[in-house]
């Protein structure tokens, strides 16, 4: 049965090069044909390697594939294992636009199970980070002597107690792995190349300017640094302030919302009824409890997708357990592991076509999006020709060190519904450009020695998701509301989606409306 078990393995393995293809697949969209800025980079594991300047692309909408996803297939993508090459469209824009600035929200790095398969051995793996162990990372071992430095960087409770890097030779449940923090300094490494040529912070850059914020949890903390040292190599640790969001939804003060509770109970209820309702999962889910000597019940709890996922994504085999311990013995199998995978692909499917949980989405990140969209609005009015720059500059360069929790809703929230689960390591971003200045008298009808009068250019917003550019799949810029002349989102959409037209799917009319409404 072992044998049998690490065959089926080395087949999916031979396939998993296909897994590449489906995150091409994964947003199917639009890129202007207008000149670019820059080259286009393609990033592979260890660090960019520019490709030639393209004048003019563009991108067209596949075929969407009929056959179903292989389950397992879906499952490496979902590893984000570092070692391929994936095109990165961050820092792209018309020619002459200005970047103004970037709000980034990523879910942590690769982490070790947070449950554990009754009667089975955890995964061995090694959670100290070592430059001769693999995956590697030229800057693995200057990140590492860098965070011992730490102490000189301004930490709020109860950030200061967490260790800055993941330090168990036996790693802890939920301890971020030297995989995923490989995964954010590319990441960190994708944007410091994108946006080095666009001046976004300056070399000097002062603490206002950049802001970092992450939940309680070592590997979001860690994963944070990881993508940091990555954007800002060797940087300044006094003007580093790390600030603590209690909650995975990155509310703040704001977090009270009995109808998103509400919603957040109904989505529960409509997964438990689907899982519920799928005869080949609970046969699935039986078979493996004979074979380890649990109750079944005993066995979903610990939600054993969780410890086989580690295993998949780490290339190790399944557990196994001997016979005469209570069970028939054997060992778990790759078609249990997509029998169980496939059920949660059909959840998400299954999750937009009821709706409920774009409803939750929608209250769950308000919060969040309506902080970023006040600091875009204030950058954008910074940024006017002939204003006096604050003091200190405004916040340009946004990090917020999240988890699959956080990332699903703001996906949901924004409109993506058809975007793929949050990866290891998944990154959203948000950038702002100005376009070029226009003149106000054409140069025909200037008077003698009058000088050109500029009205500033207009501000725009990109939605990048993994690298790719989803802006015109979001809820407030589908491709029909496209700027005439221009091939970026007017600010003015994200401004006015988040302030009033998204609240439109509740029946109300601002955050506190539909948060309060009907429980008042």
């Amino acid at each position: 049965m072992l044998a049998r078990n690490r065959f089926l393995l080395l087949v999916v393995v031979g396939g998993a090069a296909m897994a590449v293809l489906s995150l091409s697949l994964q947003f199917l969209n639009l890129i202007p044909t207008t000149p670019m800025q820059d080259e286009r980079p393609v990033h592979a594991a260890d660090g960019p390697v520019r490709a030639l300047q393209v004048k003019s692309r563009k991108r067209v909408f596949p075929v969407r594939p009929t056959m179903e996803p292989d389950p397992v297939l879906e499952a490496y993508s979902y590893c984000n294992t570092p070692n391929r090459t994936e095109q990165a469209w961050e820092g792209h824009s018309p020619a002459d636009y200005k970047l103004l600035s970037v709000h980034v929200m990523i879910r942590h790095g690769d982490r070790y199970p947070l449950y554990s398969i009754p009667k089975t051995k955890r995964p061995s793996i090694d959670c100290t980070l070592s430059a001769s162990r693999e995956p590697p990372h030229p800057l693995l071992n200057r990140f590492v002597n860098h965070m011992s430095q730490g102490t000189r960087g301004h930490w709020e409770s109860p950030l200061g107690s967490i260790s800055r890097l993941p330090n168990h030779s036996a790693c802890e449940m939920g301890e971020l792995t030297q995989t995923g923090v490989v995964q954010q300094l590319i990441n960190g490494q994708i944007l410091h190349h994108a946006y080095k040529h666009h001046g976004l912070l300056p070399s000097d850059w002062s603490p206002r300017q950049v802001w970092m914020e992450t939940t309680g949890k070592s590997r979001t903390l860690q994963s944070g640094m990881a993508f940091l040292y990555g954007f800002l190599p060797d940087f300044n640790w006094t003007k580093l302030t790390v600030r603590h969001q209690w909650s995975t939804l990155f509310c703040g003060a704001a977090c009270e919302c009995p109808a998103r509770n509400r919603y957040l109970e109904e989505e529960q209820r409509r997964q438990y009824r689907l899982r519920v309702a799928d005869a080949n999962l609970e046969k699935t889910y039986v078979d493996m409890a004979r074979t380890l000597g649990v109750p079944t019940r005993q066995l979903r709890a610990a939600n054993p997708m969780d410890s086989l996922l580690c295993h998949l994504c780490h290339g190790l085999s399944f557990p196994c357990v001997p016979s005469g311990a209570g069970g028939s013995g054997g060992c778990l199998t790759v078609a249990q592991f997509a029998v169980i995978r496939q059920q949660q692909l059909d959840n998400e499917v299954d999750r937009r076509r009821v709706g409920v949980y774009r409803k939750y989405a929608i209250l769950a990140m308000y919060p969040y999006l309506n902080r970023t969209a006040n600091k875009m609005e204030r950058v954008a009015k910074a940024s006017k020709a002939g204003l006096r720059p604050a003091a200190g500059g405004e916040e340009v360069f946004t990090l917020s060190s999240g988890h699959d929790v956080t990332m699903a809703p703001l996906l949901s929230a924004l409109g993506l519904e058809e975007a793929k689960f949050p990866r290891f390591a998944a990154r959203i971003v948000f950038e702002m450009w100005r376009s070029p200045p226009t003149t106000k008298v054409p140069v025909k009808k200037r008077g003698k020695g009058e000088r050109a009068n500029l009205k500033d250019g207009e501000v725009f917003i990109r939605v990048l998701y993994n690298g790719e550019d989803v802006t015109f799949h979001t809820a407030f810029c589908h491709p029909a509301a496209r700027h005439v002349s221009q091939p970026l989102c007017p600010l003015r959409n994200f401004l006015t989606f988040i302030r009033k037209d998204m609240f439109s799917i509740l029946n109300a009319t601002s955050y506190k409306d539909a948060c309060f409404k009907h429980f008042e």
